[in-house]
């Protein structure tokens, strides 16, 4: 089984996308002042994202349009997965809010802005601080606050709940507990629980889905062999009716074979081609063929590999094969 690029990002977004899902996450922590102004009931998942590419390694974010009493509206929901907190994070959701706001007068031009609620995710290793964004003034913004932007964030910082204060249906919980407990050093004594949560999942429709990116996501996070994450996950749930746990555990063991034989294949022509490099580096460059060779072992596109090997047989002097090589 490959290793997820940005795990955090997969499984957030594969869970709370799923309106359902969505909905009673927002019912449980949305406070009531909030919730008692908006129609759950009407939320639609927008396909925007905010967050700049450089960024997507540490935040994911999901847009929700909602019924406000007054007119349509957005809840914002920003997952911050870095182990620390960051005390910018503030003004990078103001810079999405206006984001928001500008998207919202390019669908619906002359309508005066809509209320966008900001809820913050985050499941750091140190606690939070801060749900205000004039926390990052300094003292003259304090002095002229009607001079200067501020508003609150709704904050669910998981360092701060105990398990028993996480709230949904089961799969949110789950996922939520293992957000939270993903830095902990007994974390793999804690999957098991968070597993035997899951038992219900194999009753349902989307069960295979979610389990599969369960496992996908602890494998990609935490230093476990698939192997090790399934006796876990069997030795938690009950009896496994329908194969659900060992078809998910079949698939990811044959991803697992089927892309160690292709890393195989793969690693086998990188390193013939860097036998003949270095061959016909030392009959046509001898004195310099082992500074040049240096910069060729650094190189792991194999198309890349051949053209510099082919290349060999007709460059002119070391200068030209060099620009060639670090080029």
């Amino acid at each position: 089984m490959d290793k997820t690029v940005n795990p955090h990002d997969k499984l957030f977004r594969k869970v709370w996308s799923d309106k359902a899902i969505a909905t009673d996450f927002l019912q449980n922590y949305l406070p009531a002042k909030v919730r008692n102004h908006i129609d759950l009931n009407a939320l639609k998942i927008a396909k925007d994202t905010f967050i700049e590419k450089e960024l997507k390694e540490f935040y994911s974010d999901l847009l929700y349009t909602v019924d406000f009493q007054t007119g349509p509206g957005y809840v914002y929901l920003l997952f911050e997965h870095k182990s620390y907190a960051d005390k910018l994070t503030p003004l990078q959701i103001l810079e999405y809010m206006a984001q928001i706001w500008r998207l919202h007068l390019k669908q619906h031009p002359d309508t005066l802005l809509p209320p966008v609620i900001p809820l913050l995710l985050y499941h750091g290793r140190s606690k939070w601080k801060g749900r205000k964004f004039s926390d990052l003034m300094d003292e003259a913004g304090a002095v002229l606050p009607e001079y200067t932007p501020d508003f609150k964030y709704i904050l669910l910082d998981l360092t701060q709940y105990s398990d028993r204060e996480i709230k949904g249906v089961l799969l949110c919980r789950a996922v939520l507990l293992l957000f939270k407990h993903i830095h902990a050093p007994d974390f793999e004594d804690r999957l098991g629980a968070i597993f035997a949560m899951l038992n219900e999942l194999k009753k349902s429709d989307n069960g295979f889905r979610y389990l599969e990116a369960i496992f996908r996501y602890v494998y990609s996070t935490i230093n476990m062999s698939p192997d090790e994450i399934i006796e876990i996950a069997m030795r938690s749930m009950a009896s496994d009716k329908g194969g659900l746990i060992m078809t998910a555990a079949d698939r990811l063991r044959k991803e697992g074979y089927e892309q160690g034989v292709q890393q195989g294949i793969r690693q086998g022509v990188q390193d013939g081609l860097l036998e003949a490099i270095d061959l016909g580096l030392s009959l046509r460059f001898e004195d310099q063929s082992q500074m040049l060779m240096k910069i060729v072992s650094q190189i792991n596109d194999i198309d890349r590999l051949r053209t510099i090997k082919e290349a060999l047989k007709s460059v002119k002097d070391v200068s030209e094969l060099r620009s060639m090589i670090e080029h």
